[in-house]
């Protein structure tokens, strides 16, 4: 039986991609580099901020010098995005609400900082319908690594076997399998919806 859903949040919950990535070139180009859509997509998508500066310092010699105040700038100006873009999604708010009167556990588990994953909650109003928030600040490793899945499993008291996960991109996918908890693989934020969620529940319980 499936006691908990746990949602990834940019590209599931929030329709945000393009917003980090507005974001952190904003930042970048402030010392002369940038990403390009296409590397955004195939190589940074889901990853953490420290995580994307890292690489950059492998392939395009961004100095490490550099990351701590990139990443404070990136947070900023995401912030800002946000507050002009964030707004509810009635689907979403349906999905949530309707689950959280069946009895589901509800957490969203992001690479995000906690003060995105908060703000994002709160301009959508789906706060009140979650148990748990997760960010990549409360992890030693992000995703691709389980260690926020299994780390929301434990809190919320239940096995990987109990839990569906929405995931939308590589990393998040490898994180959610490696957990040992059900997959759901999301296109885009238009495809969450409850019937949507309740089936994937059905066809796992009724296997």
């Amino acid at each position: 039986m499936i006691k908990a859903i746990l949602f990834d949040m940019d590209g599931v919950l929030i329709d945000a991609k393009i917003w980090h990535y507005d974001a952190l070139n904003r930042a970048l180009r402030h010392f002369g580099y940038t990403i390009s859509p296409e590397s955004h997509l195939t190589t940074f998508d889901g990853l953490p901020t420290h995580n994307k500066l890292t690489i950059l310092s492998q392939s395009k010699h961004l100095p490490s010098g550099l990351h701590e105040l990139i990443n404070q700038l990136k947070q900023i100006y995401t912030l800002e995005i946000t507050h002009q873009r964030c707004k509810p999604v009635f689907n979403h708010q349906q999905a949530l609400r309707s689950l959280k009167n069946e009895g589901y556990k509800i957490a969203v588990c992001s690479n995000s900082i906690r003060a995105t994953i908060k703000t994002m909650m709160k301009l959508s109003s789906l706060n009140s319908y979650l148990d748990l928030i997760l960010s990549n600040q409360d992890v030693i490793d992000g995703k691709p690594n389980p260690e926020i899945y299994i780390k929301a499993m434990q809190h919320l008291e239940v096995s990987p076997n109990e839990c569906l996960i929405l995931e939308d991109n590589d990393n998040g996918i490898k994180a959610a399998l490696a957990s040992g908890g059900h997959l759901l693989k999301v296109g885009t934020p238009s495809d969450v919806k409850y019937e949507t969620i309740k089936r994937r529940i059905q066809e796992i319980e009724g296997a």
